[in-house]
């Protein structure tokens, strides 16, 4: 989700704005029929699997692919999608069996080298897959994808195709819970053409879920249509799915009441007092595996320097947590205790508590060690986060003035918004931030790890502030090595005592996922994700 904006990536204008009209008026086809629409962004980038790990980009690749493993829409436990099974004798070598008769939209059939090509593809250094990391405990990874230099090989030495429906997997260390990361889209398999022209392919991806796309402008919506052929049971109960560009989520939410929009995944703070009377029952307000956190830059001298975990320990403890999440959120929103996310339950590794007093309001405290470690670095504290959602400044605001009420100065924290989503992520990737950002992290898999690894891990696909820590990485590893799930969790709860005792992010809230939608649809649900399940959706 960092890197360049691919131009290639529009479509002419009039062509959408001709199926927006033929499918806007709700036309149905047989008893499941029509086209829903839904609030959307922009994506950052092209909607290549391993180069998406944003939310947005996200939505789209949930609908036109299916991996290995899917995610439970109710429960988010991991069951065999393309997988027939998935053996393994040590937790470090795998064999995957996939099942007959999957192809993608344009009739291709799904080999174990549709898999293969597609992972080997993810990891390759030349490929600058943002998501690359994900294939970092198969063997060969350090010769694809080297820390430092030109990769010295093309393929990932641990994938061995064996025949049309089998390929094996070799890590280079064991990895008990691999298996069920391979819902992520990451893993997704790839046709041909991806390969052959991949340009083509970019301009209209080609993939396996119940859904095509039919048509995108940036900035302006993309338009996706039941796939008839797909051969998965989760098949499309709706006709298709308009995703509609908006900039600013309370827009969304007006165009719902007007009846110029069927859902709106993400009910802005303003309106949520007023949602149910709005709305009534087709408001939607479930817990999800999402955490809201303050990141920080730690490729910035100033927040990398001795005694300054002190001052983002004294941050945390300056923000009033609950006063926020009650007044503005209006309980949609829980103060976090840690950092992973109720969802997982306690057996998965959430543990409430687990921050301590690091995470309890205690103003006096928290301007006590802001001084000891230094004070703000430049005197002034500036939040960036993106505008484009009107919440984001509403709570900002909120965690500033909170902030400001501690140290007793009403400049010493504000605002610093950036346009849009993209811009921000781009600004991000580019660290170009100079004080702390917004960083909600959306589960990729339900898994402790998943909150964890990819976030402050060295180097780490999503670790944005870059943020290092040895003993951390020694226990993330020692944690995935483990084969016993409890003792793994506990392993992993060890790192995440690391990560508190640097404050290497601020853990602000757990999010639900809120929503609502019109009267012309029935059957609207969030998975655990907070991403609705589009193709359960009926029209009509």
């Amino acid at each position: 989700m960092r890197g360049a904006r691919h131009a290639g990536w529009a479509v002419g204008a009039t062509a959408v704005a001709l199926v927006a009209t033929a499918c806007g008026g709700g036309a149905t086809s047989g008893t499941q029929g029509g086209v829903l629409s839904s609030s959307w962004g922009d994506p950052q980038n092209p909607l290549e699997p391993a180069n998406t790990n944003e939310v947005q980009g996200g939505k789209v690749l949930d609908m036109i692919f299916r991996g290995l493993k899917r995610y439970d829409p109710k429960t988010a436990q991991a069951q065999n999608m393309l997988a027939e099974k998935i053996d393994t004798p040590d937790s470090q070598n795998f064999t995957v069996t996939i099942k007959d008769g999957w192809t993608f939209s344009n009739g291709e059939k799904i080999t174990a080298k549709s898999f293969v090509d597609a992972w080997n593809y993810g990891a390759s250094l030349k490929n600058n897959q943002k998501n690359a990391y994900f294939f970092g405990y198969i063997q060969g990874y350090d010769k694809v994808h080297p820390a430092a230099g030109s990769q010295s090989a093309d393929t990932l030495s641990g994938l061995k195709v064996v025949n049309d429906r089998t390929f094996t997997v070799k890590l280079n260390q064991k990895f008990s819970g691999f298996p069920d990361t391979l819902g992520y889209v990451a893993f997704a398999p790839l046709p041909r053409s991806f390969f052959s022209d991949h340009a083509a392919w970019l301009e209209k991806p080609v993939g396996n879920g119940p859904y095509m796309i039919d048509s995108y402008t940036r900035g302006f919506q993309m338009a996706l249509t039941k796939w008839d052929g797909y051969p998965g049971t989760d098949k499309a109960q709706n006709d298709g799915v308009t995703l509609k560009v908006y900039t600013d989520s309370d827009t969304a939410y007006t165009d719902l009441l007007a009846g110029n929009l069927d859902l709106v995944d993400d009910v802005p703070a303003a309106q949520l007092r007023n949602v149910k009377k709005d709305i009534g029952n087709r408001y939607i307000n479930t817990p999800a595996g999402i955490i809201q956190t303050l990141a920080f830059p730690y490729y910035d001298k100033d927040w990398d320097r001795a005694g300054a975990e002190k001052v983002r320990t004294g941050l945390s403890m300056a923000i009033n947590r609950k006063q926020i999440t009650d007044t503005i959120f209006q309980k949609t929103r829980t103060p976090a205790s840690d950092w992973t996310s109720p969802v997982l339950g306690t057996a998965g590794g959430f543990k409430e508590g687990l921050c301590g007093s690091a995470c309890e309001y205690d103003p006096a405290g928290a301007k006590k060690l802001i001084q000891e470690g230094g004070g703000l670095p430049g005197g002034q504290l500036k939040i960036t986060y993106n505008a484009d959602t009107g919440s984001h400044r509403m709570w900002v605001d909120a965690v500033c003035n909170s902030i400001n009420n501690a140290l007793g100065n009403d400049r010493a924290c504000v605002g610093n918004p950036i346009g849009t989503f993209a811009d921000f992520r781009n600004q991000i990737g580019q660290h170009k931030m100079t004080g702390p950002f917004r960083a909600g992290w959306q589960m990729d898999y339900p898994l402790i790890q998943n909150f964890l690894q990819p976030l402050y891990y060295t180097n780490a696909s999503s670790n944005d502030g870059k943020w290092s820590n040895t003993q951390f990485d020694q226990l993330v590893d020692r944690a995935n090595a483990e084969t016993d799930t409890a003792k793994a969790v506990s392993t992993f709860q060890q790192a995440e005592g690391v990560v508190r005792d640097n404050m290497a992010a601020i853990p602000l809230w757990y999010q639900n996922g809120s929503a609502g939608y019109s009267e012309r649809l029935s059957n609207v649900a969030l998975n655990p994700f907070s991403v609705p399940v589009y193709n359960e959706i009926k029209v009509g």
